[in-house]
């Protein structure tokens, strides 16, 4: 069946049937799993001409539309994209199972064991923008966790979702995993319907602006796994490398300046405020970042002026705002004002001072020497992420295979009762991890 065609089929419908093939998918073997895992890494190989074609076409609606030039920068997805998104799908194939792993295994009594096991959520809903490479990010990760999965990418990218779904469904159809596992929706409307289905998908993960989040979690009774906005900073600590600050600056901000890991506010320590950032600006301005301000830092350099604004906005551009703090609890104060919870960088040589930032500021990433653009699950060793979870409660951070699986309770007694251990002859239980 293919990807147009399942449009002609009620949401509730389409929804029902990737229920049934993620119950089949879940209990698939890892070898079964990895083979689907290439069969979609070689149908997308086969149908590139397909796929950059039909993201040039949406480039070109997009440019017509006067899309601001972050989302196009994320829109775009050509060979080397391709070809690299690929390289990590196969990656996902080397990971570990994440689904059947035995957590605790423990002898209740003799004869009574009880063992907790990961398995599968079920069926994961998706929104997202831009990103098609998203599309192939998250159909892996759902595939190798054992979960279904509808995705609803952004109108921008309508023809090259519907060329990788394609792709992706026809590369399942060789293999023991169901094609309706992997379903698309492309209409706005269909959102709040996707919201609406709790009697078919287990989560629901949004990737967009708190906004949109805050939407998701206020229309569903599906727990959402929200991927919000990245505010991150890096901070100048007094005792930083001037050299080492210079080029994690630069990294953080130009590196790739569309992604939600991009540096977005500048903190430096007014011990070394002159020192830096005449250094810093001038290495800044080189890569035609647009630089804005407070009154400390305009007293310094010649740069536009910052407005409260600039604190509580991520740029997702070539474009970024400084802070002269007088100390590091200030900087740590105003990240845990205004920061997404995202990623967070100190910059420094004083230990004890990287210690405190590490332990106190409030973010899913906290890091010490080092660019904000590490935040990312490939980065990180999970194969790819199916977003950045800025929530308190885990997963946290970004989100790879582990992220996808709960648990289950298995007990396996021989006629055992609870009365036997009940009341004044009651029989022990013996609790001995095996």
């Amino acid at each position: 069946m293919t990807v147009s065609e399942t449009r002609s089929i009620p949401l509730v419908d389409l929804a029902a049937k990737t229920r049934l093939a993620a119950q089949k998918l879940g209990i698939l073997s890892t070898a079964e799993k990895n083979q689907a895992i290439e069969a979609i890494a070689q149908a997308l190989e086969a149908a590139a001409p397909e796929i950059i074609a039909a993201n040039q076409a949406d480039c070109h609606t997009a440019e017509a539309e006067g899309i601001p030039k972050p989302l196009y920068n994320r829109l775009k997805f050509d060979a080397t994209k391709l070809n690299s998104t690929i390289t990590g799908l196969r990656d996902v194939a080397k990971l570990p199972d994440p689904v059947g792993v035995v957590q605790i295994h423990r002898e209740l009594d003799q004869g009574l064991t009880l063992k907790r096991i990961t398995c599968p959520l079920g069926v994961l809903g998706v929104i997202f923008e831009a990103r098609p490479e998203a599309v192939i990010q998250i159909s892996a990760l759902a595939i190798k966790s054992g979960n279904g999965v509808v995705l609803k990418g952004g109108k921008e990218a309508i023809n090259s979702c519907q060329a990788l779904v394609k792709a992706i469904r026809q590369g399942l159809s060789q293999t023991a995993v169901n094609p309706d596992a992997v379903q698309l929706l492309t209409t706005r409307e269909e959102i709040l319907e996707l919201l609406r289905l709790d009697d078919y998908v287990d989560l629901i993960i949004p990737r967009g602006s708190n906004s949109f989040v805050k939407f998701v979690q206020d229309n569903t009774r599906i727990p959402v796994l929200g991927h919000a906005e990245g505010i991150c900073h890096v901070y100048i600590d007094k005792l930083a490398d001037i050299k080492k600050a210079i080029a994690i600056t630069v990294d953080s901000k130009t590196q790739y300046p569309a992604a939600c890991n991009a540096v977005e506010t500048l903190l430096v320590h007014q011990e070394i405020a002159s020192q830096f950032l005449l250094e810093a600006v001038t290495a800044l301005q080189a890569k035609n970042v647009e630089l804005r301000g407070d009154a400390k830092t305009l007293a310094i350099v010649n740069i536009k002026s910052a407005t409260e604004e600039d604190w509580l906005t991520e740029y997702t551009d070539l474009i970024l705002s400084i802070k002269i703090v007088e100390n590091l609890e200030a900087a740590i104060a105003h990240i845990n004002t205004y920061g997404s919870g995202h990623t967070d960088v100190i910059v420094t040589e004083d230990q004890a001072a990287a210690n405190t930032f590490l332990n106190q500021v409030d973010a899913a990433g906290v890091f010490h020497n080092c660019s904000t653009r590490f935040a990312d699950g490939f980065r990180y060793g999970f194969g790819a992420e199916v977003g950045i979870s800025t929530q308190q409660m885990p997963p946290r951070g970004p989100v790879g295979l582990e992220g996808l699986v709960t648990y289950k309770y298995q007990i396996v007694g021989d006629g055992h009762i609870v009365a036997s251990y009940s009341g004044s002859n009651a029989k022990p239980f013996t609790h001995r991890d095996l």
